[in-house]
This record gives C-alpha cells, sequence and structure tokens, in this order.
C-alpha cells in the first residue's frame, strides 16, 4: 500500500513516496547512512533490516511497492520484500539491478514492483516479480506515478491517478511544496483510496522524499502522514566528498558521524487527528 511520485527534471529529479501500512506492523526507523557493496546508501529500514526505498551515491533511487493484483503468495520460508532493496541499492545502472535481482531466490519472495530511477542515463526502469518471472519495462523519463493498495488496487489507481493528472495542471507543479501537498492530499476524500491514506486497519505512515541534481543528492523523511506532521527544516547529504576514496572503517566511522545534520527526521504525534488543512486540498 504505497504511492510514489516522480517528477523528472533536466538535470535530476523529484521523488515523493507515501509508505502505507497495517497499524498493527512496528514503525519503520528514520534513515541512516550504509555502506553496500563498497558504495554509500541512505534508506529508513524495517526492524529486520529490510527498506523500501534507498538513495545511492549515483543518484540512483530504488523504491518498492508490493503487487497486490497478484494474488499469489510464497507459502514457506518467505523472504521480506525488504531485502530486494537492499540487494540492489548500490547498483549505479540497470543492468546491476538486473543482476542483483536475479542473484536472489525470489521464488521465496512475493510479489512486487520495484522502481529504479537512474539519473547519469536519465532511464525510468521497473521490475515486475509475480513468482513466476521477473519482468523489466522501460518508462520514459517522464513525470509519472505507480501506485498499490491491498484493499481495492485497480480503484487506488484509478482514482490517485486522476489527482495525479489534475495536480499536473497546477503552476507549481514540479516544485518540492506541490509533491508535499499531493502526497499530504485528502481527494477526492479522506479513506483507502486518498493518497494520504487513512482506514481504521491501516495509514500512511511516512513520507520519503528524494531530491537529486547534478551536484547533490537529498533525502528528506517525515515519520509520520504529512496531514500531520511538517517536514523539518532543509538539510541535506552530498555525495561528491569522498566519492572515488577506498571505502575504509575511519571514512564508514566519519560518515556515520555526519548523520544527524544530514537526515530531516520528523516525528510523528501519536493518535494525532489531521490538522495539516492545507495538505488535503490541493
Amino acid at each position: 500500500m504505497c504511492t510514489v511520485s516522480f517528477i523528472a527534471r533536466k538535470r535530476g529529479y523529484l521523488l515523493g513516496m507515501n509508505r502505507d501500512e497495517q497499524l498493527s506492523r512496528a514503525k519503520g526507523l528514520p534513515p541512516k547512512l550504509r555502506i553496500i557493496n563498497g558504495v554509500r546508501v541512505i534508506c529508513p529500514s524495517e526492524l529486520g533490516g529490510g527498506t523500501w526505498i534507498a538513495l545511492n551515491e549515483s543518484g540512483v533511487t530504488l523504491a518498492l511497492i508490493n503487487w497486490y493484483s497478484i494474488t499469489a503468495r510464497v507459502q514457506r520460508n518467505q523472504i521480506s520484500r525488504g531485502q530486494v532493496v537492499i540487494a540492489a541499492s548500490a547498483a549505479d545502472r540497470p543492468e546491476s539491478v538486473e543482476v542483483a535481482l536475479r542473484a536472489l531466490p525470489l521464488q521465496r519472495v512475493n510479489p512486487f514492483r520495484l522502481i529504479g530511477i537512474f539519473p547519469m542515463m536519465q532511464e525510468v526502469v521497473e521490475w515486475r516479480w509475480n513468482l513466476q518471472q521477473l519482468d523489466r519495462k522501460k518508462h520514459p523519463w517522464n513525470s509519472q506515478q505507480w501506485i498499490s493498495s491491498g484493499f481495492d488496487e485497480p480503484k487506488a489507481q484509478r482514482l490517485r491517478g486522476k489527482i495525479f493528472r489534475m495536480a499536473k495542471k497546477l503552476a507549481t507543479f514540479g516544485r518540492a511544496t506541490w509533491l508535499r501537498r499531493l502526497h499530504g492530499s485528502h481527494q477526492p476524500e479522506c479513506g483507502p483510496f486518498s493518497i494520504c491514506m487513512h482506514r481504521a486497519d491501516a495509514a500512511t505512515v511516512s513520507y520519503t522524499e528524494i531530491t537529486v541534481s547534478k551536484v547533490q543528492a537529498l533525502m528528506r523523511y517525515c515519520n509520520g502522514a504529512l496531514c500531520q506532521h511538517d517536514l523539518s527544516p532543509k538539510s541535506a547529504l552530498s555525495w561528491n566528498d569522498s566519492v572515488s576514496r577506498p571505502v575504509t572503517p575511519q571514512l564508514v566511522e566519519r560518515l556515520t558521524r555526519q548523520l544527524p545534520n544530514p537526515i530531516a527526521v520528523v516525528s510523528p504525534i501519536p493518535n494525532a487527528p489531521c490538522r495539516n488543512s492545507a495538505a488535503q486540498e490541493l
């Protein structure tokens, strides 16, 4: 249950992702810097160590959504879909993602759609796993959206897609403020089909925003729904300070010490009612 919105730019991109989860599930952990296969990766995480979204030092973003339209499920020895993103997170090109995915025991992973954004070559690639085969689809370098829902996926895709298309007509389209209003929106009404999703048993539990330009890669994170919380003041993590250096324990320690400033984290207000009225209307 998630919504991913991608805004293409000539030199980079903007991306926002709402993570929707069962309220009974443990909360995710805020972003941290990791070194994976010698590559710096920043991502939030599940308690088990997996993640739903990751940004690496090449400016590549990988975002995973569940594929509820495929009803087949792994029967035993299941592996969390969160491990899929971790396995491919160091990749700087689609071919590397493909290799990483095919090295996984995918028959133990439930259906998913993995979206990869590759700014250096301006490519958007989606991998789809349906428990039988892994398909790869290339999308144009255009602004677009991906939607999943365990409630009624076709209807959620239709209604949220309509809101996205309407919002693209606004004069503010493409700005970070526009994206946040979109991902805090309750149109057509607050419920299971709004982008900022609310149900009795599930809701939007976090928002991740990624901005990649020629000189900087930035992740911002809200540990709650945007209708209840604002993002904190801007902070950034630049990837060009130590690229091409060998990864040593000393480098990892130094980069880890930098984490409190690069990552913007907002804590949720438990059981808070929707208070950001501006976010409800585009």
